[in-house]
């Protein structure tokens, strides 16, 4: 692990797993005390806790993977978009946001996100808006809204240094992600574009390697074009009538089963539903009887 590194008034925590789920990598700004998704590394985490270096914490979205350790900071004021804060309020919510119907998942679920994820009900202490610009001081941030991996997922340019923070719109080889309800290919699509034309020099990630260098220009091109490559996998698997069981069995969008098991086998059920959405809408998929077919 990388431990962290500075770029000018930001720092880059990396987080355990190389940044991968259930963890990211956190930014924080030593000067004005922000720190921003909290889910990297417990221990450096909790020795800024204890020096009392952070006086806010912000969140780019609100998924689990990047809040896990905000129960340090029960007493510090939480700021994020107010288009992601109802899970936050409620565990069933947050489940709810996932669609976990089954009673038994609810139960697992609900165990997981207060045992690993040290999920407790949480009411933002200000929200934060599009286009709002912010000084901190020793460097000014304008808020960006980038919905798509969630309905209030953010961005943040730090202007003097142009730095980007792209939250979990991370330039992956794998592309973007939209499982949950709320989440929409379309808005991703849009939010791709934002930030690509955002003019900054450096961009800063919430997984994966965490810091990017330009340019990006075919970066950004091959991260939106897994879309379509995964809408073509998914009509490729109807070469015959298909169930949904089956196909959010396949694997199709992560390719395999990965671990932990539980997570993924709910990001492909949602992965799925999104992706026959989308090409229903275009006229390529049918639904008859709980069946899928090739129009």
């Amino acid at each position: 692990m990388k431990g962290q590194e500075t770029f000018g008034p930001l720092t880059l925590i990396h987080g355990r797993n190389s940044g991968g789920y259930p963890h990211c990598h956190s930014l924080f700004l030593p000067a004005s005390g922000v720190l921003i998704d909290p889910s990297s590394d417990r221990e450096m985490l909790t020795r800024l806790r204890d020096e009392g270096s952070v006086r806010t914490v912000w969140l780019s979205h609100w998924h689990e993977d990047h809040l896990m350790h905000l129960d340090l900071f029960d007493d510090l004021p939480l700021w994020m978009a107010e288009e992601d804060a109802p899970p936050l309020a409620d565990p069933e919510i947050y489940m709810d946001w996932y669609r976990i119907d089954d009673p038994a998942e609810r139960v697992f679920w609900r165990e997981v996100l207060r045992d690993q994820f040290h999920f407790r009900p949480r009411k933002p202490a200000r929200f934060l808006r599009d286009g709002e610009v912010i000084d901190l001081g020793d460097v000014t941030v304008e808020v960006l809204r980038t919905p798509g991996h969630s309905p209030g997922h953010l961005a943040f340019f730090f202007r003097e240094p142009e730095i980007l923070f792209l939250g979990d719109y991370d330039l992956a080889s794998t592309g973007p992600w939209y499982g949950e309800i709320h989440a929409s290919i379309e808005d991703t699509l849009a939010s791709i574009h934002r930030l690509e034309a955002v003019p900054a020099r450096l961009w800063l990630a919430g997984h994966g390697a965490g810091v990017l260098e330009g340019p990006l220009d075919g970066r950004w091109r091959r991260y939106e074009a897994t879309i379509a490559e995964r809408d073509e996998r998914y009509l490729a698997f109807l070469d015959r009538p298909r169930t949904f069981a089956e196909i959010a069995g396949a694997w199709i969008f992560f390719g395999k089963p990965k671990e932990p098991r539980a997570f993924y086998e709910l990001g492909e059920r949602l992965h799925a539903e999104k992706h026959l959405s989308r090409l229903r809408e275009k006229g390529l998929v049918r639904e008859q009887g709980g069946v899928f077919l090739r129009t």
